[in-house]
């Protein structure tokens, strides 16, 4: 919870945020022995955050390659406090925001810019980073690592870009905010489906962002996108914490306050002819906002926006998503075409929803037995507890048909 913090926080002394990272992991270490003896203090990520930052005093003080920043950041760097730099026009006040920016500095490829800001600033576990880039988990961990290497060797600093330079870097920190929102919205492993710190992270930083780009309409895009998705939030699990499908949510108890956001959003992105990749997504989720109920949600137009979406940002995810669409416009057989040209394909072979939509599809055209086996498979294929138990339960459903 309080490691993005901490790494941004050290970060902007070390001015190297593999270093930050080694900083941040102490100080927990330290955390984990001493807490247990002395109790958790009452500010606990205040305490983490002052050991971080005496460790990196520390080993600033130590480190003679770093004497010219002692004499610069002089006697604002103490063991008690540490005063946040001024911010001028433009400036990104927040360091969380700081460390995604200096991670996705271009000196990286975009892959290893969204897989290292995940892990640095979403606090994702390989796994999860490979599951959101759908390729293997140690290729991500390859990435990471030479990530850190890169931005060492280059001389990367934690600092603020401006105008072109922040304009380049713009594209990998929209992505890697909205992958981070997209881990808390349905977790990859464990006994939950929801992660909502993660999602109130990345809807901070996407109106941050918003506010520090007014004149980016794809910034306003992702913050459209992610104000309408939270804005059911409340109603995706029941009380015992199973996930709840799209057409059983309660739509009175979505957020309204959200859904206006997430409109207005949308309408700052520009005009909708020329929307990029979030502000269509975005205009998806508006859709199914502005339907009362789950029947009267418009499906044709839902399937031609992921059409155009297809169009400008290519992806095997968005064509599974254009099949669900297509199903409920022109009828299952006709989504399961799409499904199956996916299927023979490479892409998705370990994506869980392939065979989850391929099941639901079969079991509307009243093909039991072989949704019941596209059901178990795909829970066979996630790690998340709550998604094989909903998996598993629509499995059986489908044999006792």
């Amino acid at each position: 919870m309080e490691s993005a913090r901490i790494i941004a926080t050290v970060a902007r002394i070390v001015r190297d945020v593999g270093i930050a990272e080694e900083i941040a992991q102490d100080a927990l270490v330290s955390a984990l022995e001493q807490w247990p003896r002395s109790g958790v203090p009452d500010r606990p990520g205040a305490w983490l955050t002052a050991a971080a930052k005496h460790r990196a005093v520390d080993l600033v003080r130590r480190r003679e390659t770093y004497a010219r920043k002692l004499a610069e950041v002089g006697r604002t760097l103490s063991e008690e406090s540490y005063d946040p730099e001024p911010s001028g026009p433009g400036d990104i006040d927040d360091d969380v925001l700081r460390l995604v920016f200096t991670a996705c500095h271009p000196v990286l490829s975009a892959d290893a810019r969204a897989a290292l800001t995940l892990r640095l600033v979403g606090g994702l576990r390989t796994d999860e980073i490979a599951r959101a880039f759908l390729v293997p988990e140690a290729t991500v961990a390859a990435r990471i690592t030479r990530a850190k290497r890169s931005l060492a060797k280059a001389g990367v600093e934690f600092e603020v870009p401006y105008g072109a330079e922040r304009a380049a870097r713009l594209g990998s920190v929209l992505e890697v905010v909205y992958l981070i929102f997209n881990e808390g919205y349905a977790a990859t492993a464990g006994d939950d489906l929801l992660r909502p710190a993660l999602c109130e992270d990345a809807l901070r930083l996407a109106r941050v962002l918003a506010g520090l780009m007014p004149e980016e309409g794809e910034v306003h895009g992702l913050a459209a996108l992610l104000e309408l998705q939270a804005s059911r939030f409340a109603t995706r699990t029941g009380p015992d914490g199973q996930p709840v499908l799209l057409a059983d949510q309660n739509r009175s108890r979505w957020n309204r306050l959200l859904i206006r956001r997430g409109f207005a959003a949308l309408e700052r992105a520009g005009d909708g002819r020329s929307y990029g990749p979030y502000a269509l997504q975005a205009a998806v989720a508006a859709c199914h906002a502005r339907a009362v109920t789950y029947e009267e949600t418009d499906w044709r137009t839902i399937a031609a926006l992921y059409g155009r979406l297809a169009a400008v940002a290519p992806s095997p995810v968005v064509e599974l998503n254009r099949a669900v669409a297509v199903s409920m416009a022109d009828g299952p057989e006709a989504g399961l075409v799409l499904v199956d040209a996916l299927a023979d394909g490479t892409a998705l072979a370990g994506y869980h929803l392939l065979p989850s939509v391929r099941g639901d599809l079969l079991a509307r055209l009243g093909r039991t037995a072989e949704a019941r086996a596209e059901f178990e498979r795909a829970a066979s294929l996630t790690r998340n507890a709550r998604e094989r138990e909903l998996l598993l339960g629509r499995a059986r459903a489908a044999g006792s048909q």
